[in-house]
């Protein structure tokens, strides 16, 4: 979500460790997902193509009972959507292991507790999906982008 990182690299560099990692300012789609070599990128692409690129705003700041924070989206039913047509194609990796009965559409910030200003809101635009994968020295990298139709 590059429309977001100058409002919140800092912050995230100092709160957030997987920012540290390579992580960009992001809304996760699925988390954890596929070992990588098991990734069949084609079906991924025909799935994300399969759903509409869309305008949206980051409007508000607000906290998770763990402590985390984040930047809540417009439309978030458009980013359930992605969510869950991936976890129906792999339903073997639910999001976040299946630690939350919502998913909740976001962009964390800090990992704790935060007081902070952020000039809001935040016009962005998902036209693609980003496939990061986790490196053997705990970096993240981009592995590729699919393009939402």
């Amino acid at each position: 979500m590059p429309e977001a990182e100058d409002a919140v690299a800092a912050l995230r560099l100092q709160h957030d460790r997987s920012a540290a990692l390579g992580v960009p300012a992001h809304v996760t789609i699925l988390y954890p997902f596929l070992d990588p070599v098991a990734i069949d990128e084609r079906a991924l692409e025909e799935l994300i193509a399969g759903h509409e690129a869309f305008d949206f705003e980051l409007v508000s700041v607000e906290t998770f009972d763990d402590g985390h924070v984040y930047l809540v989206p417009t439309s978030p039913e458009r980013f359930v959507a992605l969510i869950d047509a991936v976890w129906r194609r792999w339903p073997d990796h639910p999001p976040y292991e299946g630690a939350f009965e919502t998913v909740v559409p976001h962009l964390t910030i800090s990992e704790r507790p935060l007081e902070c200003a952020i000039e809001l809101p935040i016009a962005a635009r998902a036209d693609t999906v980003t496939l990061i994968e986790e490196q053997a020295d705990g970096r993240w990298l981009s592995r590729r982008r699919f393009a939402l139709g």
